[in-house]
């Protein structure tokens, strides 16, 4: 056997074994959070109002008069409809069903998280991701409440990430949408990246006019099937943001909490939504414009999907703390960008990063049905603010990175070419050389046709 008959040979064995110690390590760490988690007792307490959504939709009654443990249903009527199959089993059986299904939507979200900044990553490299993120505090949450953070963004960055002429990519957001409003936002970064490049060899026209459609389907579908409450929710409890909970509560990590805390009051009322407004352009302008810079960015895609998502965490009147599972792709381009310019800071942002993510610092701040978080003073306010303080932050890299990315002349089709030229010519700069010359002038050994024959 010849030495690149062996490589291959060695390659081909050890990327099953790096995939099997990367599955050991995640199986471990899963079992990890699985133990800690029994035996602290988690209540899934979300998981639990899905099932009475689910219960209310099945026997007929008033979706939004429900109370699960005094929690009311906030998410649209479709996703009631979603919910009835969590009634078919029983309450042991359906939470053990619900943390299997996060945790493997958790590898999904892993691979996802990667395929942003490395069109093909490994089985192994995505085993490892999760193995790390499921310590993560919003990753942690959304197992412990059984909530489905998880399974937007991994609809959202399945369509963000496909291939451009695949012909259904948008019905993952539109779905997304359908089942909690916050992925809108990313409907209108579509809308408006089509918009912006005026549909020229863009894919975003069709993906936009996808999600959109099927964001209708699914209110129709669910103003066919459950009228009365589609009425109530549209009319009604949508521009109720107090139903999902108490603006001032440190869980709630949007720009309407940090007001709340900052201004000792549960309502900041007309200057959270000026502050919010101006934060949504901001946020949309910088992932359209990451999304439409094309070959002028790197990981473009990556710097649009996060800049959106975490521009809907921060505008959005509610964000708990498990719905900050956006922080996992922000690391891991931080990380991708480090590598990238082979700078050190970027590292140094992704480890800030993982400090304010993965600490469950916020968690030591006082916290309760007396509503403790009305009175905080200004260190408390800066701990209770980390997560739209750490948003904030990268939009403003982002912003910078994408004006420095559109004011780069964009590559023309001959300069392309040039560059795919040079790049194949440096990949058989080897062979050209005296020492490759040589290897092709030796004669190859000669092999009997039995030893090479199947």
């Amino acid at each position: 056997m010849s030495a690149a008959a062996r490589r291959r040979g060695w390659r081909e064995w050890l990327s099953p074994a790096r995939a099997a110690v990367a599955a050991g390590w995640c199986l471990l760490s899963v079992a990890g959070v699985w133990l800690v988690q029994r035996l602290v007792r988690v209540s899934m307490i979300d998981v639990m109002v899905y099932r009475a959504a689910g219960w209310t939709v099945r026997t007929g009654g008033d979706l939004y008069s429900l109370r699960a443990d005094g929690l009311p249903m906030t998410y649209p009527p479709f996703a009631g409809l979603l919910f009835v199959p969590l009634t078919w089993l029983d309450v042991g059986a359906m939470r053990t069903a619900a943390t299997v299904a996060n945790l493997l939507l958790a590898v999904a979200f892993a691979a996802l998280s990667l395929r942003l900044v490395d069109r093909r990553p490994t089985v192994a490299s995505a085993l490892l991701l999760t193995a790390l993120v499921v310590w993560c505090e919003p990753v942690w949450a959304t197992l412990r409440y059984g909530q489905v953070n998880l399974l937007l963004a991994v609809l959202v960055l399945a369509d963000l990430t496909c291939r451009a002429d695949r012909r259904w990519a948008g019905v993952g957001i539109g779905i997304a949408a359908g089942i909690k409003l916050t992925p809108v936002l990313f409907v209108a970064l579509l809308a408006l990246a089509a918009f912006t490049t005026r549909g020229r060899g863009t894919p975003y026209l069709r993906r936009a006019s996808v999600a959109a459609g099927t964001f209708a389907a699914t209110v129709g579908v669910a103003a066919l099937a459950l009228p009365h409450d589609s009425v109530r929710y549209w009319t009604q409890d949508v521009f109720s943001p107090d139903r999902a909970g108490y603006a001032e509560e440190v869980a709630n990590q949007s720009l309407r909490g940090v007001l709340a805390r900052l201004t000792h009051s549960g309502d900041p009322g007309t200057l959270w939504l000026c502050v919010a407004l101006a934060v949504a352009l901001a946020g949309l302008a910088v992932a359209v414009g990451a999304l439409t810079a094309g070959d002028r960015l790197p990981f473009a895609a990556a710097w649009a999907a996060v800049s959106c998502g975490v521009t809907a965490l921060l505008v959005s009147p509610v964000s708990w703390t498990h719905h900050w599972v956006w922080a996992v792709p922000m690391t891991v381009l931080l990380v991708a960008e480090g590598v990238r310019r082979h700078d050190r800071r970027w590292v140094w942002g992704a480890a800030a990063a993982v400090l304010v993510f993965c600490s469950y610092a916020l968690w030591a701040l006082p916290h309760g049905r007396a509503r403790p978080e009305l009175h905080e003073n200004p260190a408390q306010m800066l701990l209770a603010a980390c997560y739209p303080l750490a948003g904030l932050a990268f939009l403003a890299v982002a912003g910078r990175v994408v004006t420095t990315a559109l004011r780069t002349e964009s590559p023309s089709p001959a300069r392309a070419a040039r560059s795919r030229a040079a790049r194949l010519r440096s990949r058989t700069a080897g062979s050209r050389s005296p020492a490759g010359r040589a290897a092709k002038r030796r004669p190859a050994p000669r092999r009997s046709r039995s030893a090479d024959s199947p």
